[in-house]
């Protein structure tokens, strides 16, 4: 497993629509599974987190509802909405399109 990355600004709220686009989760489990996923390279403060989390569900992207975690505790789970899953998508192009062109930015050489 290599280095702990930082996580870069504006990209947490993209991974936590990602997440929860993957099936219903308490807070800490997206937490978890963004994790797994990076295989634990990522660097994530809770303290962000829990805002972005919160921010979120005020924006209307994911909704949570109580429920029982795994551990027979009450927590809130959190699936995507409708806003959620247009907002994941638009951002994922977002996304894609800026990895293409810092890509070939960075893969250009002496000649233009």
């Amino acid at each position: 497993m290599g280095d702990k990355i930082d996580l870069l600004q504006g990209t947490l709220e993209i991974l936590i629509l990602k997440s929860v686009s993957l099936g219903a989760l308490h807070g800490y489990g997206i937490l978890l599974r963004i994790q797994q996923i990076s295989q634990g390279r990522l660097q994530i403060p809770q303290g962000s987190f829990y805002i972005a989390l919160y921010r979120m569900e005020h924006k209307g992207l994911v909704k949570g509802e109580w429920g029982e975690s795994e551990n027979n505790r009450r927590a809130k789970f959190y699936t995507l909405t409708a806003a959620g899953r247009k907002q994941l998508k638009k951002e994922t192009e977002k996304w894609a399109e800026m990895t293409d062109v810092v890509g070939s930015i960075l893969s250009a050489t002496g000649e233009a």
